[in-house]
């Protein structure tokens, strides 16, 4: 064997992409020209590595740091040069570890992970940086090269125009259990990302010895950081672990982003600024202490509270901008005039010192400012940094903080100054306009069978109905029209309710105080899980009555009630429900009070562990089609909010290309889609990638919204043909998903002992639990650690699993010649194929097979083990030759081979921890089945490989 070396690793190549949503676009052409263009990244990682080992062998010890070493040069050599003697060295290596060595090599090769991350992160934005200095066309997925598309098609720009002017993009950040990292870890890794991007600077010396002795010294910070929680994570904890990401990206970023967007308008069709001044088509939303389906944690408390802390965190922002503007204003009436508002603004400021006498500048800001400050005191903000110089009324909206600061900027630009309005000025009060004193609006989310239940107890209690719950759909919704019709309620003060009742009266209570106290925009949508039938929907428009939310009479909804359609069920029946919804003569007024426009939420996690990969997509798209055909002829505008997960099996990879795959007519300038788990710090926690990615969404939505389409005649005949094949194809999917998961005999079993779900379960990931019921039913496990467990075990089965089936029994059903020359002509005839096949691509880029059969032999009982591993492994072979024959690739990613490199290197890095995870599963289990003390080291080593094999695969949750 080699001699131990002491840089660690002598050798990583490039990595995953940075988590860009391009992983299968423009990154791929742009990387691929040169491996020179890679050179810094691998500096950048060889440099990471051998401070991290470095920082091991101070912490732990030469001993500990020769055996990870030892680790990774034979899971180095096992990987690429398929080495099965290696192979087997690397299982006796770790079988022979200790409890605690085994725990420093999870966390050494765990590190070693996120400091790649943070290396990829770096080298984007170098690369973009080079793309941009270099004068290069717009890059895809730009703003810049939607609109050269556009153009060339010859759209308007008062059709732009109209577009930015209506617009409403909205990433929804989620609390789901994936997000395996604390925030104390996330800071650290911020401040190395900024120390690294440093070093791409012109550093005397002096300054690359400090910059590199900081480095260590982080590293070595984050070495000493519990990488876990020992507590359960808490909907407050959720709610400030996602406000960190505004403080990072979106307040600076977001208005940064309008106004590289207008010059971008300026330049390709010469709108001019004020033409979109009041436009906020790109805000913010959150579901994180609104969002109760399957947490009993959430309630009117933690709404009200992320709220407050909605509040204080802009606020904060807002105070902050304010002061340094006082700062750089210092413009005297001695040199310059200024506008009759800017000096009434300044008259009516609390300052009254001598040495700003002709500073009217500044004095109209120290009066915004203590403006500002009793805003934020009567939103509940109780720690101003800055106490204001004097008393002040506080503001009794934005609007009025964003009418005073367009005074500052009139003023400047009637008097010379314009320019240094630019760009503090101009991105507070584009900020303002953007987050109001709410920041984001939270939605409100419950399942419709708690609905259900609240109002059988207010019918009964009220001697309306004693049977609500058992009564046939029609008699429901007849019941729930003629209550909404009632001037009276059906709750009494003098009553007793049960606490579920009371609970959810009093978040809707709590909703309608909130919007009163933060602004409108603070909450306006109810979201309806498992939404079946319309009287799901009617029943939360009669629970808004009882609470103020609903006026019948003068046709006010507060809260726009949007279905979710999660199941293949549900979505098969959502255009129907819809049909009927919207032909309601109330819900028809209350449609047109909202600019006649309805948003419907489509679920993409639970219709993927309902019925497979293949048929959920095809179920969404159809459910898409006909709702798309039923609002239009409601003359209704349809909004869709696309509840998307990280992995590809819960409707992950590039949103960029699942946006320009959407069929035609859904998207049309709004679209709502949420962020959810750890994909939330891959986007959002470096600042350029984050304001990247808010691009990407802004310029999949403008392309999808204004590109011609062009399927009139016989292209729509050849679509439509295409469309026959996918329904054939998903049906024969459905079986051979519905086959194996639900209809095998021992599945079950075999997944709880072949994944580390339960050991998932165990972690303090999230405030809600794992299943929504306490029983070891796949239907009642929640889908998000439904994905999570199967990625972690390196099957990832959801995103693929029954795709080889499906094709190859139809091939086998008609001429083989043809019926592949009809599928190679979807792929490239149709974006929605094309795209399904490249997420399913990735995925099976990160399948592994051999390492999947470790966690098999946690099976005990060997012939389940045999023969579901043996159905699950023929699929996967049925699945790579039915692509391969598509495709004509041989192998995985070959269209993007800087990613198939970095995935397969990558593998070289998490092998060890999967056999570590799968060696400590063993050992632990093994404790519990002996009725012995469970060993808590062995429990948190098994925590740190769940953590460290997140941060190495990065899209799992």
């Amino acid at each position: 064997m080699r001699p131990l070396c002491r840089t660690w690793p002598e050798a990583f190549a490039p990595t995953f992409l940075p988590m860009v949503d391009m992983e299968n676009s423009a990154a791929a052409s742009e990387t691929s020209q040169g491996a020179d263009k890679d050179a810094p990244l691998k500096e950048d990682i060889r440099l990471l590595g051998r401070l991290l080992g470095d920082v091991l062998r101070d912490q732990e010890g030469e001993s500990v740091f020769g055996v990870v070493e030892m680790i990774r040069q034979t899971a180095v050599r096992f990987r690429r040069e398929d080495d099965a003697e290696a192979g087997k060295e690397l299982t006796t290596l770790l079988r022979k570890l200790t409890r605690d060595q085994a725990i420093s090599v999870v966390r050494a090769f765990s590190y070693f992970s996120h400091l790649a991350n943070i290396a990829e992160d770096q080298h984007h934005i170098r690369r973009r940086r080079a793309h941009l200095l270099a004068g290069s066309k717009p890059q895809q997925g730009s703003v810049g090269f939607a609109l050269d598309k556009l153009k060339s098609a010859g759209v308007a720009g008062d059709t732009v125009r109209t577009f930015f002017r209506d617009a409403l993009i909205v990433p929804v950040l989620t609390a789901h259990p994936t997000e395996v990292q604390r925030k104390s870890t996330l800071d650290a890794e911020h401040d190395i990302a900024r120390l690294l991007a440093e070093r791409d600077l012109p550093l005397t010396p002096k300054e690359r010895k400090a910059n590199l002795q900081l480095l260590q010294a982080r590293i070595a910070t984050l070495w000493q950081t519990r990488m876990l929680r020992y507590s359960k994570l808490t909907v407050a904890d959720e709610i400030d672990n996602a406000l960190s990401y505004y403080r990072i990206t979106f307040l600076r970023e977001l208005p940064g982003l309008y106004d590289d967007i207008e010059e971008e308008l300026a330049s390709h069709y010469d709108v001019e600024p004020a033409a979109l001044e009041a436009a906020s088509y790109v805000q913010m939303g959150s579901w994180i202490g609104g969002d109760r389906d399957g947490n009993p944690n959430v309630n009117a408390g933690t709404m009200q509270h992320a709220l407050t802390r909605h509040a204080t965190v802009i606020l904060d922002f807002y105070l902050e901008e304010t002061h340094a503007l006082g700062a750089e204003l210092s413009i005297s009436t001695l040199m310059v005039g200024v506008s009759p508002a800017l000096q009434a603004l300044a008259d009516a400021s609390p300052d009254a010192s001598p040495h700003r006498s002709d500073e009217p500048y500044r004095r109209a800001l120290i009066g915004i400012y203590a403006r500002l400050a009793a805003t934020a005191r009567a939103l509940g903000a109780t720690n101003i940094l800055r106490k204001e110089v004097g008393p002040a009324a506080p503001y009794i909206d934005a609007a009025g903080f964003c009418a005073d600061l367009r005074v500052l900027i009139d003023s400047l630009a009637t008097h010379h100054g314009a320019i240094m309005a630019c760009p503090r000025l101009k991105r507070l009060t584009r900020a303002a306009a953007i987050f109001g004193f709410h920041l984001a609006s939270l939605d409100m989310r419950q399942t419709s069978d708690v609905h259900q239940r609240v109002l059988a107890e207010l019918f009964a209690g009220a001697g309306v109905e004693p049977a609500y719950g058992a009564l046939p759909e029609e008699r429901k919704v007849a019941l729930l029209l003629a209550e909404l019709g009632q001037p009276r309620l059906l709750f009494s003060p003098y009553s007793t309710y049960t606490e579920e009742t009371n609970g959810e009266l009093a978040i809707l209570r709590a909703a309608r105080d909130i919007r009163a106290r933060y602004g409108v925009r603070a909450i306006r949508n109810y979201i309806i899980s498992h939404t079946e039938t319309v009287s799901d929907l009617l029943e939360v428009l009669l629970l808004q009555k009882e609470t103020g939310l609903l006026r019948p009479a003068e046709g006010e909804l507060e809260a726009m009630v949007i279905p979710l359609f999660e199941t293949i069920p549900d979505l098969q029946r959502a255009a129907a429900i819809m049909h009927e919804w919207m032909a309601l003569p109330l819900v028809s007024q209350l449609i047109a009070r909202q600019g006649q426009l309805q948003e419907v939420m489509l679920g993409y996690s639970d219709s993927n562990k309902d019925g497979g990969f293949l048929t959920s997509n095809w179920e969404l798209y159809k459910a898409e089609i006909d709702l798309v055909e039923v609002f239009a002829d409601a003359k209704v505008k349809l909004r869709l909010f696309h509840g998307r997960g990280g992995t590809v099996g819960r409707g992950g990879g590039p949103s960029y290309e699942a946006i320009l795959a959407q069929p035609p007519g859904t998207v049309n300038g709004q679209i709502r889609l949420t962020e959810q788990g750890e994909i939330i710090a891959s986007k959002f926690s470096n600042a350029e990638i984050g304001r990247r990615n808010l691009e990407l969404l802004v310029a999949a939505t403008l392309e999808a919204s204004l590109m011609p389409h062009l399927e009139a005649g016989a292209q729509r005949e050849r679509l439509a043909g295409f469309e026959a094949v996918m329904a054939e194809l998903s049906g024969r999917a459905y079986r051979a998903y519905r086959n194996l998961v639900y209809e095998t005999p021992g599945f079950t079993d075999y997944f709880f002992a072949a994944t580390p779900i339960a050991e998932i379960a165990e972690l303090n990931l999230g405030s809600r639990p794992a299943s929504r019921k306490s029983t070891r039913r796949i239907e009642d496990l929640r889908a998000i650690p439904w994905g999570f467990s199967w990625g972690q075990c390196r099957l990832l089965l959801p995103g693929w699993y029954g795709f080889g089936s499906a094709v190859k029994g139809w091939i086998a059903d008609g001429a083989r010649e043809e019926r592949i020359a009809t599928l190679q002509a979807m792929v490239k005839e149709w974006p929605f194929f094309a795209t399904l096949l490249s997420n399913m691509d990735m995925v099976l880029a990160k399948t592994d097979l051999p390492i999947a059969s470790r966690y098999a032999e946690l099976v005990a009982d060997a012939a389940l083990r045999e023969r579901i591993f043996k159905r699950i492994s023929t699929e996967h072979g049925n699945t790579l030759r039915c692509l391969e024959a598509i495709t004509g690739a041989h192998e995985r990613l070959a269209g993007n081979p800087l990613l198939a490199r970095s995935i397969q290197n990558r593998f070289a890095y998490l092998d060890p921890l999967n056999h570590l995870q799968v060696e400590m599963i063993q050992r632990h289990r093994s404790q519990a089945l002996h009725a012995g003390e469970p060993d808590n080291r062995v429990r948190r080593g098994i925590h740190l490989s769940i953590n460290g094999v997140a941060a190495g695969l990065r899209n799992t949750g």
